[in-house]
């Protein structure tokens, strides 16, 4: 059965790209069956690439972010994808506004990463794109583990 799992940041073209491509990647490694995709709660930069440097910091660490393109995040999200995962508590409580009766309910990421916090910083304002990506590998092979032995 396949699992599909959405990643949500602010404007989709840093942090939830970046996790939608580590994912991908970690998760087809793994032999897993999963539809992954990625958005933002704005739509400022929908149709847009992912930012430069995020892309660049991923295609260092062997991650190819180039084919996608930012969304909003959309009502129908919340029946299509298994788990909605949020870069940060502003992400949590914007999209928790536009969770519908029995849609999907949405997590922090970095529940899979507890040892770090809670919160992906988002490097549009850090600049830490390096510091993402470091965070964002650790969930990502957290979440990996958590669906390989949920089989």
């Amino acid at each position: 059965m396949t699992t599909r799992i959405l990643f949500v940041c602010l404007g989709n073209i840093c942090r939830s790209p970046t996790a939608e491509g580590v994912f991908r990647a970690m998760a087809q490694a793994a032999g897993l069956q999963v539809e992954v995709d990625s958005c933002g709660t704005g739509r400022w930069h929908a149709g847009a690439p992912p930012n430069p440097p995020a892309v660049a910091a991923a295609r260092k660490r062997g991650y190819d972010l180039s084919a996608l393109r930012a969304r909003q995040i959309t009502v129908a999200d919340f029946t299509r994808f298994d788990r909605i995962l949020v870069m940060d508590r502003a992400n949590l409580r914007d999209v928790r506004a536009l969770c519908p009766a029995g849609g999907t309910e949405p997590e922090l990421f970095l529940t899979h990463a507890p040892q770090h916090g809670e919160e992906v910083p988002d490097p549009w304002y850090t600049g830490e794109y390096d510091r993402t990506l470091d965070l964002i590998e650790d969930a990502a092979r957290g979440l990996v583990a958590a669906l390989a032995v949920r089989g």
